[in-house]
């Protein structure tokens, strides 16, 4: 367990953006795909994707981020989700990408919950706290994110006392 946060021996882990197409599926590639290589999956439990809102549920992640990530060598298998109150319940570790989903979070997190719930972004060594929402622009904001979320994930896991 690290530092006692966590309330399982593996920690499970949820990454949060809007609409799960874009940021938080590309986050949850990236992780899985840097866990994987520094040889930490058995120290894992669920690590998974979901968005706040429920505008894509069910389908596949932006072509734009599968495609930095796949361009990066991070494979993508992924269908957009919507937050639930049992992910509240499942994940130890629930990390979002900015304040707006930060504070949806927060008002959908049942009492009692023990989930850790903050931005993924506190997790970067560079102190680039917010993951900006790409989707309107062009594939260099992916390609920063993409950048981001390798640096946030290095990063949490430094956190957590693993790397």
């Amino acid at each position: 367990m690290a530092k006692g946060e966590s309330t399982r021996e593996k920690p499970s882990v949820l990454f949060v953006c809007l609409g799960n197409i874009c940021r938080s599926p590309m986050a949850e590639a990236v992780f899985k795909h840097v866990v994987k290589e520094k040889g930490l999956e058995e120290r894992f439990g669920a690590i998974n994707s979901a968005g706040t809102a429920g505008y894509h549920v069910g389908e596949k992640p932006d072509p734009r981020s599968t495609a930095t990530c796949v361009n990066h060598g991070v494979p993508v298998h992924h269908f957009a989700q919507q937050v639930s109150k049992n992910h509240f319940r499942d994940f130890d570790w629930i990390l979002c990408m900015d304040e707006s989903n930060l504070a949806d979070l927060k008002r959908k997190q049942p009492p009692g919950s023990t989930s850790k719930v903050q931005l993924f972004g506190d997790f970067d060594p560079k102190g680039d706290k917010i993951i900006k929402d790409p989707y309107y622009g062009g594939i260099d904001g992916f390609e920063y994110n993409y950048k981001q979320v390798v640096r946030c994930s290095e990063g949490f896991l430094k956190h957590l006392e693993m790397i």
